[in-house]
Parts: structure tokens; C-alpha cells; sequence
């Protein structure tokens, strides 16, 4: 996720960073749900793709086990 190295801080449509509360950073972006979403630090983001992919992971099996 956080290898799209095109996304730009105006197209984010957040202003502040989910986790924290503070402003967003440019070198904090990722895609989510075809959205540029912004994390005020690098270590925001990385903790949110984590959480995402854990996710996808256990939806994905819940499909083919349920």
C-alpha cells in the first residue's frame, strides 16, 4: 500500500491522522478503498496497513473455511 509514491497531501481525504488526532504528512500516505488516506507519521501508516492486511487476511478465510 504505502508503495504508491504518487500520492500527493491534497488528495487525502482526511485532514488529520486516525490514530493520533494530529495533522497529516506527506510522507505519511496510502491507499485504502481507492482513497488516499493520511497518518500525521510513517509508523501511523505502517500500523494501519498492518491492521488492514490482518484483516483481508481473516475475511478471506473466513469466505473459503465458512
Amino acid at each position: 500500500m504505502s508503495g504508491d509514491r504518487d500520492l500527493r497531501l491534497e488528495d487525502a481525504i482526511n485532514e488529520t491522522c486516525p490514530w493520533s488526532g494530529k495533522p497529516i504528512a506527506g510522507d505519511s500516505l496510502t491507499v485504502y478503498d481507492g482513497a488516499v488516506v493520511g497518518f500525521c507519521n510513517p509508523g501511523c501508516r505502517d500500523k494501519f496497513e498492518t491492521a488492514v492486511k490482518h484483516f483481508e487476511v481473516a475475511a478471506k478465510e473466513r469466505e473459503t473455511h465458512g
